[in-house]
Parts: C-alpha cells; sequence; structure tokens
C-alpha cells in the first residue's frame, strides 16, 4: 500500500505481486494515511478473503497494524530501510507500488486532478489499469 498526493487528494492502492490494481481510495489530503488506510482495509476484507499478508512502508506503522489484525485478521509487515543507508536503496516489495504509480502517471488525466468527486478520481484510475492491462493482454 501506498499513498501518492496531487493537488490536495490523496491515492491509497493496493497491488498484487506483479503490480496490478486491487483496491483503490482516493480521499482528501487532510486525512492521515493511517485513517486513509483503514478505508482501504474496508475494502479488501470482502472483496479478497484469502489475504493474509500485506507489505506496507513506515507510513502505515504503529496502531494501525494492531488494528488491521484485530477488525480484518490480516498482518501488516512494514517494509523499512535501514538508518545507515544513504541515497536511494532498492527494498524488496516496496518498488512494486512505486512501479504501479509510475505506470499510472502516463495517464495525463491522472498526473493532474481535473476531478471533482473523489468516486470519479478512483474510476479513472481503474480505467487507467484496465487500459494498461488489455494492452498487455493484446
Amino acid at each position: 500500500m501506498r499513498e501518492k498526493k496531487i493537488n490536495g487528494i490523496k491515492r491509497h492502492i493496493m497491488v498484487d505481486t506483479l503490480g496490478l490494481l486491487l483496491i483503490v481510495v482516493v480521499h482528501a489530503a487532510n486525512i492521515q494515511d493511517r485513517d486513509g488506510a483503514k478505508l482501504v482495509f474496508a475494502k479488501v476484507k470482502s472483496r479478497f478473503p484469502r489475504l493474509r499478508l500485506i507489505w506496507a512502508d513506515g507510513g502505515y506503522a504503529g496502531k494501525l497494524i494492531d488494528y488491521i489484525y484485530y477488525w480484518y485478521q490480516l498482518v501488516i509487515q512494514i517494509v523499512k530501510r535501514s538508518d545507515d543507508q544513504k541515497g536511494f536503496v532498492l527494498l524488496p516489495r516496496r518498488w512494486v507500488v512505486e512501479r504501479t504509480f509510475g505506470w499510472l502517471m502516463n495517464y495525463r488525466r491522472l498526473c493532474r486532478n481535473y476531478e471533482y468527486w473523489t468516486e470519479t478520481s478512483e474510476t479513472v484510475v481503474k480505467v487507467a489499469m484496465i487500459h494498461l492491462m488489455l494492452r498487455r493482454l493484446a
């Protein structure tokens, strides 16, 4: 899971190990990341009942891990870089979400926030991902 800030909104996405979109939640930027993650997990349990382990970055550490385990019986494993590393370091599993955001930023409508409603913004992300997957099938 990861969030991306664009013009007063945050996009939280959950992807599989290939980087394909599972869940997207768009909300106002004034909502904290951990509260936004709760909105993501509210959708996860009903759509993916076999899901057990989730990799996330350090922004989702803290009380959220216990909350998600208590309410959804999901284990969140935080992928952190060590404190002694300087500059860019490729972290295992975290690059998958960053790569997906990179794919989505190729769509003009997603690199800026043209939408008024967050539901419309979520739909545009889903349509862009459908387009990506269809291009790869063809």
